[in-house]
């Protein structure tokens, strides 16, 4: 058989890989939206359940700004992309998502800060000094405008995200964290990732925007590459806010499942800008490095949580295998393959996937639907029936099925 002819025979067979895992995916894909769509939709109060059992019961009636502004932008990013989720059901559940943020998300209008909490009816009950109800509820607002055409969400969008910007770039205070003396003052990586995730999302196909937030992107782009300590060999998951390492297990704390959402946040970036050489970085220190570090040797999957010097870390649950880590490596694995070709990152793919997979299913679940109560560890899924909960439901990382299916409708590298 000649080289070349083997060649041909392995990408087809490749091809023939990928779409099964395409049309698996898919399959779960909608079982999840049809769980969601029966079981969450609040018809009196409008917003959404998140909180529900896997026979879908709700169990408790708060609604969490992050989750509500998650399932909007699924939603819309589902009716816009597939032609089978294409229906007026899901528009409408979309849109009083939305309008149910609209008039409750804002503790105390025209402020702009979110709450992070409320009851069922919307009123307020904890706010969080951070900006990650603001980011969730900036990309719902900004996929309503794409998916209805109605300006007024794109002005919603524009606005919060400026706000956002002024909190983390020029004046904090407005979050109502205090300046305590002994604090050390700490860039966390989950800042600029989700500036740089607003900055695609409303860039998107948007000249007058992207060019506007261009600046922003590079900025955040250069503040998750400071993560990369100890002389390239470790992502950590705080530094100081000048780009150094910090001391204590504040400093050492590595996330492998992050780094690797943010090696596919930079990798978009890169993909944007045209810029292979940042490109083959990021695939190095953002996949390759976390992955590798990351993965138990011995049980397989990826730890919630690792120490750079190898102390036990500090979180109690940091030995558990997340479904959410997992998904964040197939998705950042494919989407460099796609990009670079390179046959080592669809290997990895294969290998998280295959785990992951085989872990659900041996519990007895839909794979998806593992991820909406990602909290769960996937070796011991069936101990805990939930099916969402106070930190994920929707999606916890919006699109993460969306993007999978995506990325295999591009036509593999040549």
């Amino acid at each position: 058989m000649s080289k070349a002819l083997r060649a041909q025979q392995d990408m087809e067979k490749e091809r023939e890989t990928l779409q099964a895992w395409k049309e698996r995916v898919g399959h779960e894909l909608d079982r999840v939206v049809a769980f969601w769509m029966q079981h969450s939709h609040d018809q009196e109060h409008g917003g959404f359940f998140t909180c529900l059992g896997r026979d879908g019961q709700v169990y408790d009636d708060l609604k969490y700004v992050w989750l509500q502004g998650r399932q909007v932008w699924m939603y819309c990013r589902l009716y816009r992309t597939f032609e089978r989720f294409h229906h007026a059901q899901l528009l409408d559940a979309a849109k009083a998502g939305g309008e149910f943020l609209l008039r409750y998300a804002r503790v105390a209008p025209p402020g702009k800060k979110c709450a992070f909490v409320l009851t069922r009816d919307g009123r307020p009950v904890k706010v969080q000094r951070t900006i990650f109800s603001e980011c969730f509820y900036t990309m719902a607002m900004d996929e309503l405008w794409r998916t209805t055409g109605e300006a007024r969400y794109q002005t919603e969008a524009v606005e919060m995200m400026d706000q956002i910007v002024h909190w983390v770039r020029e004046d904090a205070s407005e979050l109502g964290r205090p300046q305590l003396q002994g604090a050390p003052a700490v860039e966390p990586m989950a800042v600029p990732m989700m500036l740089l995730n607003l900055v695609e999302q409303l860039g998107e196909a948007d000249e007058e925007l992207a060019g506007k937030y261009a600046e922003l992107g590079d900025w955040c782009a250069r503040r998750i590459l400071q993560h990369v300590q100890r002389d390239g060999q470790a992502v950590l998951e705080n530094v100081s806010e000048d780009g150094n390492e910090l001391s204590g297990c504040l400093g050492r704390q590595q996330n492998p499942g992050h780094a690797l959402e943010a090696g596919w946040f930079l990798l978009r970036h890169c993909i944007r800008k045209g810029d292979p050489e940042l490109r083959a970085h990021v695939i190095d220190k953002f996949l390759l490095l976390p992955f590798h570090s990351g993965w138990d040797p011995d049980h397989g999957g990826l730890f919630y949580f690792q120490d750079a010097d190898g102390f036990c870390p500090t979180q109690l649950e940091w030995a558990m295998k997340l479904w959410w880590p997992h998904s964040e490596a197939m998705i950042a694995f494919l989407m460099g393959y796609s990009d670079s070709g390179d046959p080592e990152l669809l290997r990895l793919f294969y290998q998280v996937a295959e785990y992951t997979f085989c872990q659900v299913s041996t519990a007895s679940l839909s794979p998806l639907e593992a991820e909406w109560g990602n909290g769960e560890s996937l070796a011991r899924l069936c101990s805990c029936p939930l099916a969402g909960h106070s930190r994920s439901a929707g999606l916890r990382v919006p699109g993460v099925p969306v993007l999978f299916v995506q990325l295999m409708k591009t036509p593999l590298p040549s």
